[in-house]
C-alpha cells in the first residue's frame, strides 16, 4: 500500500521510463554483442543505421512498466510513462528524417 503512494506521481513514471530503455538496451547488447567491446558494437550499429530500430526495441520495454503501474492503479506514473515514450517516440521519429 505505501508503494503506491510514494510511487504514484509523475516523476516516477518518467523516471522509470527512461531507465527501462536503457536497462533494455544493455539487456540487448549483452545478449548480441558477441565478444565486441561497447564502442565497437555502438559503432558498428551507427555504420549499419541501425540506431532507431535499436532505439524502437529499447523503448518497447515501456509497455511492460506502464501495464504494471495501471495493474496497480498508478495512473499518475502511468501518464508520466506515457508521456516519456511519446518524447522517446518523436525522438526517434527525428533521426528517422534526418
Amino acid at each position: 500500500m505505501w508503494f503506491r503512494k510514494r510511487f504514484n506521481n509523475a516523476l516516477a513514471g518518467v523516471i522509470s521510463g527512461l531507465v527501462i530503455p536503457v536497462i533494455a538496451f544493455i539487456v540487448f547488447f549483452l545478449i548480441t554483442r558477441h565478444g565486441l567491446s561497447f564502442s565497437f558494437y555502438f559503432k558498428k550499429i551507427a555504420d549499419a543505421g541501425n540506431i532507431t530500430e535499436i532505439m524502437s526495441v529499447s523503448v518497447f520495454a515501456n509497455i511492460i512498466i506502464f501495464l504494471i503501474f495501471n495493474r496497480f492503479d498508478m495512473l499518475r506514473a502511468s501518464k508520466g510513462v506515457l508521456g516519456i515514450t511519446i518524447a522517446w517516440a518523436l525522438v526517434v521519429f527525428g533521426l528517422k528524417l534526418f
